[in-house]
C-alpha cells in the first residue's frame, strides 16, 4: 500500500500544471549562458561545453545560437541559430524557438535568479530541462537548490546530466 501512495505522490507531482516565473525582462536576459545541466536530448548528443547565446531584435524577437563542441571539451564546433517568439500575455516567461520551419518548440523560464545569473528553462510535459548560469561552474550549494525546486515542480531530477564545461 506504502508504493502505491508514493506512486500516486509522484503521478501527482508530474501532473501538476507547470508554472513559469512571473516576468522576465528580456533586455537583462539576453547575452551568453552556459548549460550547467540538462535532460539528455538526441540532438545534444555529444555536447561538451554547450552554450546558447540571446540576441532581442528590433523586431521584437530573440535570435538564439547555440553552441558546443562534439564529443570532447575540444571537439568540432557544433552551431545551430534560431529564432524565439514571446508568447503573448506570459510576463515574457513563455517562448517559441524555432530551430527549423515550421517547427517550433516551448520554453518555458521556470526559475530565475534576481540578478539573472541563473536559469531554469523547461517544458510543460516535463521531459526537457536546463539548468543555465552566466558562468560556465555553478556551486554544489546552489546546484542542489535547483534540482529541489525542479524535484517539487514534478520533474525527474535523477535524469540531469551536468554538462562538462571548460574551466
Amino acid at each position: 500500500m506504502k508504493t502505491l501512495i508514493l506512486a500516486f505522490i509522484a503521478l501527482g507531482a508530474q501532473a501538476q500544471p507547470l508554472e513559469t516565473v512571473p516576468h522576465v525582462d528580456l533586455k537583462k536576459y539576453m547575452g551568453k549562458w552556459f548549460e550547467i545541466a540538462s535532460f539528455p536530448q538526441r540532438f545534444q548528443k555529444g555536447c561538451n561545453c554547450t552554450t546558447a547565446e540571446y540576441t532581442l531584435t528590433e523586431k521584437g524577437y530573440v535570435i538564439v545560437e547555440n553552441r558546443c563542441n562534439k564529443d570532447s571539451i575540444n571537439g568540432k564546433l557544433s552551431y545551430i541559430k534560431g529564432k524565439a517568439f514571446v508568447v503573448e500575455n506570459s510576463g515574457n516567461a513563455k517562448l517559441k524557438v524555432q530551430f527549423f520551419w515550421p517547427f517550433k518548440g516551448k520554453y518555458w523560464i521556470i526559475d530565475l535568479a534576481d540578478d539573472y545569473s541563473y536559469a531554469v528553462v523547461g517544458h510543460p510535459n516535463k521531459n526537457y530541462l536546463w539548468i543555465l548560469s552566466r558562468t560556465s561552474t555553478m556551486t554544489d550549494s546552489l546546484y542542489q537548490q535547483i534540482t529541489s525546486r525542479m524535484a517539487e515542480k514534478g520533474f525527474d531530477v535523477a535524469k540531469l546530466q551536468r554538462t562538462k564545461q571548460a574551466l
